[in-house]
């Protein structure tokens, strides 16, 4: 087996890696990155339609305030086209059905006073929560100790408002309401500025899309790397002491002065390190799950359904699929509706035969869109829990007790070793905005700016 020699070795060829190797080169440091796909772009990935289109099966908007995944973009020559966002919006309430445009549905008002409400707390409660430090928020014990389930079932009065909080969990956290901290969600809320910041399209985190997809961005940036990124190589163990580090993988050895390891907790906590990981570091990884999440596409003709005057964005509080988007390229051809299978539904629906789950998406497709969206081109699924290298998506959460008791060891460098990923980003951390913050922060770390 080869072994090369490199200042820094990077493991994961994501935009956290892929980030902290541009800038450690940038530094004058000699960097090898070393991932186990046969890509590039980790949670990123373009699907092709034929014709020079393509569609993401992961990790794909932007928004405001991502300034530094917009910067990179910018720099890389990767443009953004808006998500389609003119017409009517649907919002079902078990079987009743509501249309409305704009922000808010034509429902109870009982029940937008309560979502209201809701939101003002979660991010009143959120602006206490240091970004840096989630564990010394005032009273974090407290929240900490106590499902966002537990939350929002003694505080959410209304339908409606228990509808907002459990797809807040599923659509932005790929988890169940029981599953995640308090403490958790309002580091969330509090690292995207707020809780519209992280569900809305106009203004919001769903605001844009990129141009040739959003693997693009990694791709391109690889590109500038060369023969520095090395495909196909899983990382097995790290043997690392005061002077070296040495990354053993699948065909290949690299010694370094530093490593940067730009993976999942998750995925980190099942490489064999030599001397072990402190425990707390250790258990930090067992306490950090993956989000479950099946992103769902639905190929057709033409998107049929903005000529019926509608958005083609739906949420529902029942059904296989709860969250929808129009997902077209460009140039509205083909037209592509996007459905989520998240949390539970993703775990239950995941189990079922292929045909099965394309048969409760399609149904789902349906009942928001009449029977043309039952009888597409194409369709296309990706299931982010079944990749060996991802385990799945959007991104790790803390149970209740995660933060307070292993927060501190999330970015914490061990010796030469640090730690990147969106995971550990202290503004939009689960999105590509959070990654790039991770791998500028790794590097910065090792060439003593930070």
């Amino acid at each position: 087996m080869p072994t090369e020699d490199a200042d820094v070795v990077v493991v994961g060829a994501g935009l956290a890696g892929l980030t902290a190797a541009a800038r450690l080169r940038e530094a004058g440091q000699e960097v090898l990155v070393v991932e186990a796909r046969d890509r590039v772009g980790g949670r990123t990935l373009n699907h092709e339609l034929g014709g020079g289109q393509v569609v993401e099966v992961g990790g794909q908007w932007i928004g405001p305030g991502q300034d530094r995944i917009a910067g990179l973009a910018t720099e890389l020559g990767v443009a953004t086209h808006p998500t389609y966002d003119t017409g009517r919006k649907l919002l079902y309430l078990g079987r009743r059905r509501v249309e409305y445009t704009g922000d808010v549905p034509r429902v109870n008002p009982l029940g937008l006073l309560d979502v209201g409400w809701l939101i003002l707390t979660l991010e009143r409660m959120a602006r206490r929560v240091p970004v840096e430090a989630p564990w010394r928020a005032p009273r974090a014990g407290r929240l900490d100790a106590q499902s966002f389930g537990v939350w929002a079932g003694r505080n959410a009065g209304s339908r409606l408002g228990r509808m907002m909080c459990e797809l807040f969990t599923q659509g932005v956290l790929a988890c169940e309401p029981a599953e995640v901290s308090l403490l958790h969600v309002l580091f969330y809320i509090r690292s995207a500025g707020g809780v519209r910041r992280l569900t809305d399209v106009a203004g919001g985190a769903q605001q844009d899309r990129f141009v040739g997809g959003s693997q693009l961005v990694a791709q391109r940036l690889a590109e500038r790397l060369g023969p520095a990124v090395r495909l196909g190589h899983p990382v097995r163990r790290v043997a690392h002491d005061r002077d070296r580090v040495t990354v053993t993988a699948d065909g290949l050895t690299v010694e370094a002065r530093h490593a940067v390891l730009a993976i999942p907790p998750t995925l980190a906590g099942r490489i064999d390190y030599d001397p072990p990981l402190p425990a707390i570091r250790d258990q930090l990884t067992q306490n950090a799950p993956m989000g479950s999440a099946v992103k769902c596409l639905a190929v057709y003709e033409e998107p049929f359904w903005r000529t019926d005057g509608y958005t083609g964005q739906a949420n529902a509080d029942t059904g296989a699929v709860r969250v929808v988007f129009d997902n077209c390229p460009p140039d509205a051809r083909p037209g592509i509706l996007l459905g989520f299978l998240e949390g539970a539904q993703a775990r239950r629906l995941g189990r079922l035969d292929p045909g099965e789950r394309r048969r409760a998406v399609l149904d789902s497709f349906t009942r928001f869109f009449g029977p043309r969206a039952a009888k597409p081109a194409d369709y296309i699924e990706q299931d982010w829990s079944t990749e060996p290298w991802t385990r799945g998506c959007y991104s790790a959460h803390f149970t209740p007790g995660g933060w307070t008791q292993f927060g501190p060891a999330l970015r914490a460098p061990i010796g030469r070793l640090h730690w990147a990923g969106t995971e550990t980003a202290t503004t939009w951390t689960g999105y590509m905005d959070g990654a790039v913050q991770s791998g500028e922060r790794a590097a910065a770390e090792i060439t003593g700016t930070r």
